[in-house]
């Protein structure tokens, strides 16, 4: 019996000895990749993205009718990307009332609240306004970020849904990426006119009123764009080319967006 606990007690202390070996290692290997973010800029911290409410404050209501604000948010482990989705999400929210200015998110939620009580105050029958917003990084390859942003509202007698906008961010500049900055210079010309041809062809598509309101050409500087696996993208959304318009998406395939994009981007991105 002394034999069978004494050979039990080294077991024991062989197992947790082991054990303690493991954890070491793996410990030594989470400093390690830390030591390695910390010494080299080029390492991106890993955004494990996590869903939560958007930070911003209602005003306190006491009325049946309250004006319905609901915007789902990201964050993550990069602090300047949470900076910019918030932003982006201001951008949203202030475009839903025609506002263009630097405001914070809580700013563009105030004005947009000042919006809907003026639109209730006309009239006791006046519904408050709703908006509703969804956040998701729709794309993601190496500091390449997009942001993707869902839109349903109700304003007046106006009501939206699913509207989209898109942004793109490098993580590594830590800045807003238009389609011009990612276009080859030279390439320009050549990209206009894949745009132009493909709004004629929509723009042909379209009813007699918004052919002869819509511009001749179509501006593509400031568009909403996109990637994904196949290539970049315009996104125009319903009403904003011209009023009565339909959605317009222009897509590149892969071989085209090799040809039109710098080619350090390209290969970053694809």
């Amino acid at each position: 019996m002394k034999q069978q606990q004494t050979l039990i007690m080294a077991i024991l202390s062989s197992v947790l000895l082991l054990s303690a070996c493991h954890k070491e290692p793996a410990k030594q290997q989470e400093q390690a990749a830390s030591s390695t973010q910390n010494s080299n800029p080029d390492v991106l911290p890993y955004l494990d993205i996590q869903t939560k409410r958007a930070e911003y404050a209602l005003p306190f209501c006491e009325k049946k009718n309250c004006i319905d604000i609901d915007i789902q948010s990201l964050v993550t482990k990069d602090t300047w990307l949470n900076h910019w989705i918030t932003t982006n999400q201001s951008k949203v929210v202030q475009a839903q009332i025609d506002l263009k200015q630097n405001l914070s998110l809580q700013q563009a939620i105030n004005a947009y609240v000042k919006k809907s009580d003026i639109w209730q105050h006309e009239f006791s029958a006046n519904q408050p306004y709703r908006l509703h917003i969804q956040t998701r990084v729709a794309s993601q390859r190496n500091q390449y970020v997009l942001l993707q942003m869902q839109v349903s509202s109700r304003q007046a007698d106006v009501e939206i849904k699913e509207r989209q906008y898109f942004f793109v961010a490098d993580r590594k500049l830590q800045k807003d990426l238009s389609i011009l900055d990612v276009i080859e210079p030279k390439q320009q010309v050549a990209f206009d006119g894949i745009v132009q041809s493909a709004y004629q062809q929509w723009l042909k598509k379209q009813p007699k009123n918004v052919q002869l309101a819509a511009p001749k050409k179509l501006h593509w500087g400031q568009a909403d764009w996109f990637f994904d696996g196949e290539g970049v993208g315009l996104h125009y959304r319903a009403n904003e080319i011209v009023k009565d318009a339909k959605q317009l998406e222009i897509f590149l395939n892969k071989s085209q967006t090799q040809q039109m994009l710098k080619a350090d981007v390209f290969h970053k991105m694809f």
